[in-house]
């Protein structure tokens, strides 16, 4: 069963959580200048992490359309869209960092690779995208199996699976950092640079 995305909010992502979680989110991303900026949050859901960059220069973009409505409400200052057919209704080379937030393990490999096309196209040379994902890491068993089994995404990959993902011939891959998060959950969070 899919939740609403006001009920979403309410259960998964109430406030406190959204605060929480923005907090480690700057954390993490403190070596980053964001200042003028283009950001693309690719799989925004209901726009959680928005708060976290300047809306002049922000985009989030989901494929389902009652999160985007329900993003534009919580965030009205924030611009947001709809994925319509996989294809990023943005201009080439008019982005600087696209960041991807526990979106890829939802994703089959072939749709990622076209995506991953995608943002080569619409990417600033040297441009970035910032990823965060759920990780399966060898020997954390009780989180590999919690991941697994309670999460809706099917395609929880390895750090290998996930920076194989990135063709080196398009981008320079480099894992900063693997971390827990709510005890369950081991998370990689790495960069792919456009070449």
């Amino acid at each position: 069963m899919e939740l609403s995305p006001k009920l979403y909010h309410w259960f998964v992502r109430p406030k406190w959580f959204i605060r929480l979680y923005n907090n480690t989110l700057k954390s993490l991303l403190k070596d980053f200048d964001f200042k003028n900026k283009k950001i693309l949050d690719f799989g925004c859901g209901i726009g959680s992490s928005s708060s976290l960059f300047d809306s002049n220069y922000y985009l989030g973009l989901d494929c389902d359309s009652k999160r985007i409505n329900y993003a534009k409400y919580l965030y009205p200052n924030y611009n947001f869209s709809t994925i319509k057919k996989g294809k990023l209704p943005l201009a080439s080379q008019s982005i600087d960092y696209i960041l991807i937030i526990a979106v890829l393990h939802h994703i089959s490999t072939p749709e990622i690779k076209d995506y991953l096309l995608d943002f080569h196209r619409i990417l600033k040379h040297n441009g970035k995208i910032i990823i965060i994902e759920p990780c399966i890491i060898n020997k954390y068993y009780f989180s590999n199996w919690f991941m697994t089994n309670m999460n809706k995404g099917k395609y929880i990959r390895n750090e290998n699976d996930y920076l194989s993902l990135f063709n080196k011939d398009f981008y320079d891959v480099n894992t900063i950092k693997k971390f827990k998060k709510c005890f369950f959950y081991n998370e990689i969070f790495f960069t792919a640079t456009k070449k």
